[in-house]
């Protein structure tokens, strides 16, 4: 049953997300907003609502392990899985911003994280921290945004102006209907496989928790590369890692402040997320300036198999 639950949670999530991206999307035509503005922050933000509701829900539930896990390890997972797999598909860019906006805001999050999770808890004020310098980053992201074309921004179908008021309330039915009832049978059947297992809440949630919610990520990277898009960025990932801590972490905090944190996410896990976004810069500016290629790629997916292989193994 446990399984069960966690495939149906897989399902409802992924389900839930892409009706309520669409229903965002479709709701800020009505209201008249720009489509770079729409791909900037609506569909960035839609498409962390699943990772949102599992570490939301985990907090209230008092799993404070998965809550916070599923965060560091689908941050682990965009850059070491994804990152990896897709460039091994198809060399990609990397754009200015990389240098001067979305890698040392990355960092600097990150390493706030490290630093606000050192007691063990992540505490109201921290939370308003992290979701306040989010605010920051966008603004500064949609200012740069008009004043040239040089960011990336998240692809948005246009056929969705024309979506009529019953079918955007339908999906946004559809939408908080997934996102809940797959966030609820996540987090059950992760804590039930963990207990059936013999391992902690926070292998589970590092691995395969963290995992699923990085599925879209995966999936629209791969059709983008299969397809040969130019637009394919590293940004929308560190984008997506940004998201992460500032609005998945930084809402369920304002929520629910998290507290009893495990010491191996302190003293192990985060320390691999910083690897992963650290060394990043090496492999930007080496041997091949400005492109992560095939061999690169293949390093931070070998990176990631060690980083799972490992979390079983320590249990």
């Amino acid at each position: 049953m446990a399984v069960l639950f966690i495939i149906l949670g897989f399902i409802a999530l992924v389900i839930g997300g892409e009706f309520l991206v669409r229903s965002s999307i479709a709701i800020s035509f009505r209201l008249n907003i720009s489509k770079m503005v729409i791909g900037l922050t609506v569909v960035s933000f839609a498409t962390s609502l699943p990772e949102l509701l599992v570490s939301l829900q985990a907090a209230l539930d008092g799993f404070s392990d998965i809550s916070v896990g599923n965060v560091v390890g689908s941050n682990i997972a965009n850059l070491g899985l994804v990152l990896g797999i897709t460039a091994m598909i198809m060399p990609i860019k990397v754009d200015r911003d990389f240098f001067k906006l979305n890698w040392p805001v990355m960092i600097l999050l990150s390493f706030a994280l490290w630093l606000f999770l050192y007691d063990g808890q992540l505490s109201l004020g921290e939370g308003i921290a992290f979701f306040a310098s989010l605010i920051i980053y966008l603004f500064v992201l949609l200012r740069r945004a008009r004043k040239k074309d040089e960011v990336v921004v998240e692809e948005v179908d246009e056929k969705l102006q024309k979506t009529s008021t019953f079918k955007i309330i339908l999906w946004l039915i559809i939408g908080g209907a997934g996102l809940y009832f797959g966030s609820e049978w996540l987090v059950d059947g992760a804590v039930d496989i963990a207990q059936n297992l013999g391992v902690s809440e926070r292998v589970i949630s590092v691995t395969m928790i963290a995992f699923g919610t990085s599925v879209p990520e995966l999936a629209a990277s791969l059709i983008a590369a299969l397809k040969k898009e130019e637009a394919l960025s590293i940004g929308n990932l560190i984008g997506s890692n940004i998201f992460n801590i500032g609005s998945v972490l930084g809402l369920t905090a304002i929520i629910q402040p998290i507290t009893g944190i495990s010491q191996t996410i302190l003293s192990n896990d985060i320390f691999w997320m910083l690897s992963f976004a650290l060394i990043l810069f090496p492999l930007v500016i080496l041997p091949k300036r400005h492109k992560i290629g095939r061999y690169k790629g293949a390093l931070l997916f070998i990176g990631y198999a060690v980083f799972v292989g490992m979390t079983y193994i320590q249990g």
